[in-house]
C-alpha cells in the first residue's frame, strides 16, 4: 500500500496530460484469448509447429483486440545521451563517440538505419542528453534535458525535476509521432557511451543479482576494466541505497537521460495499446523501470533479442518475458528490435492469411 501511495504521489509530479497518460494504461484484455488461440491452432500445420510466431500472433490479437492483427505503422525511436559515469573508466570508448554515432544515424550509415530501411520502419533519433549541439535534421528530435548525467559514483545521476522532464520528453516523442501517423508497433533503441554501466546497476537493484554478475563487457572492455566497472557499480549502490521497488528512485540515482526517454515512450505507447519491442540490455533495463512504475504494461512488451549481456536475462525473467531471436548480438541501437518487428509483422500475416484446415480442405490429425 505504501509503495502504491508513493508511486501515486510521484505520478502527480507529471504535468497534466503526462500524468493522465500513465493513468490511462490498462492491462491487455484477455477476452479474445480463447478465440485467438483456437484460430492459430486450426491453421494448416501441426499444433504449435510455428513456435514463437504463434505466440506473437496471439499476443498481437490481444493487443489490437482483433483476430486479424495488422501492422500499418512501424516506428523506431533511438534515444541518445551521455553518462557522467564514464569518468570512472568503465568504457572502452570515449564519450565523444555518442555524438559521432548520432551523426552516423542521421546520415543513414549505421546498422539500425540499414535494418529499418530493410523492414520499412520509420526511424527517428532523439537527443535526450548528448554533450554536443546538433544541427537541425528531419530525423532528429531535440529533447535534451542536460548535457549528460552526473557521475553517479559521486552523486545522483539526475535531479528529480530532470528525471520528470526526461520521462515527459520520452512520452512526448511517442505521442507526437502517434498523433501524426498511425503507430501499431514501436521499437526502442539507444546510444550512449557508459550506458551499460547504468543498465547493469538498474538490473542489479531490481532483480537482486550482484553487481559482479550484472556487469558485462559492454563495448568490449578488458578484464581490468570489467573489474573496475563492477566495483564502481557496487560502491555506487552502497552509496545511494536505491529503493528496489521504486522505478523513479532508481532512475534518478543511477539512470541515464536516454533510459528515461525510453521509459516515457514505453509508458505512452502502452497507454495507446501499441505493441512495444525492447532491444537489448539497455532498453530492457528501461522497460524494467517502466514495468516497476506500472506493471500493467507487461502485455504490450515484446523482447526483441537475447543479448550476450547476462543481466538482460535476469531483467526478462523478472518481467516474465522471453526473447524472440538470439543472433549473439550486443550492438544496441535498436537493431534486435528492428529485426523482431519484421518477425511480428510475419506473425500477424500468418494470423490473417494462412488457411485453416476447413478453408484449405485439408484433413486434420486423427
Amino acid at each position: 500500500m505504501e509503495i502504491q501511495k508513493r508511486k501515486g504521489e510521484m505520478i502527480k509530479c507529471f504535468s497534466g496530460e503526462y500524468g493522465k497518460t500513465i493513468g490511462r494504461i490498462k492491462s491487455v484484455g484477455q477476452e479474445l484469448l480463447e478465440s485467438a488461440q483456437s484460430k492459430i491452432d486450426n491453421k494448416t500445420k501441426p499444433l504449435g509447429a510455428l513456435g514463437k510466431l504463434e505466440n506473437l500472433a496471439v499476443q498481437m490479437s490481444l493487443i489490437q483486440n482483433d483476430l486479424n492483427p495488422k501492422l500499418n505503422g512501424k516506428a523506431m525511436f533511438v534515444f541518445a545521451g551521455d553518462h557522467g559515469i564514464t569518468e570512472e573508466g568503465v568504457s572502452a570508448f570515449p564519450s565523444e563517440v555518442t555524438a559521432q554515432m548520432v551523426n552516423n544515424f542521421l546520415a543513414g550509415g549505421a546498422a539500425i538505419n540499414v535494418l529499418c530501411r530493410h523492414n520499412e520502419i520509420d526511424i527517428q533519433v532523439v537527443d535526450m542528453g548528448v554533450v554536443y549541439e546538433f544541427d537541425d535534421h528531419p530525423k532528429l528530435l531535440q529533447r535534451k534535458v542536460r548535457k549528460g548525467t552526473r557521475n553517479f559514483a559521486m552523486e545522483e545521476a539526475m535531479t528529480r525535476s530532470e528525471m520528470v522532464e526526461a520521462i515527459q520528453n520520452g512520452m512526448n516523442v511517442f505521442l507526437s509521432g502517434y498523433d501524426s501517423a498511425q503507430i501499431d508497433i514501436v521499437g526502442v533503441g539507444e546510444m550512449g557511451i557508459g550506458n551499460t554501466t547504468s543498465a547493469s546497476a538498474i538490473i542489479s537493484i531490481v532483480t537482486g543479482i550482484s553487481p559482479k554478475k550484472a556487469t558485462g563487457r559492454g563495448t568490449g572492455i578488458d578484464d581490468t576494466c570489467l573489474e573496475q566497472k563492477a566495483r564502481v557499480i557496487e560502491n555506487a549502490l552502497k552509496f545511494h541505497k536505491p529503493d528496489s521497488s521504486d522505478g523513479f528512485d532508481i532512475l534518478r540515482k543511477v539512470g541515464g537521460f536516454e533510459i528515461a526517454g525510453i521509459v516515457g515512450t514505453v509508458l505512452a505507447a502502452a497507454s495507446t495499446r501499441c505493441a512495444i519491442v525492447l532491444d537489448g540490455m539497455i532498453s530492457t533495463a528501461a522497460g524494467l523501470l517502466a514495468y516497476l512504475i506500472n506493471p500493467e504494461i507487461k502485455g504490450y512488451l515484446i523482447s526483441g533479442h537475447k543479448s550476450v549481456e547476462i543481466a538482460q536475462k535476469a531483467a526478462l525473467e523478472y518481467m516474465g518475458l522471453e526473447p524472440v531471436v538470439d543472433f549473439e548480438m550486443r550492438l544496441g541501437e535498436g537493431t534486435g528490435a528492428a529485426l523482431t518487428i519484421d518477425i511480428v509483422d510475419a506473425a500477424c500475416r500468418i494470423m490473417r492469411e494462412m488457411a485453416s484446415f476447413d478453408e484449405a480442405g485439408v484433413a486434420e490429425k486423427k
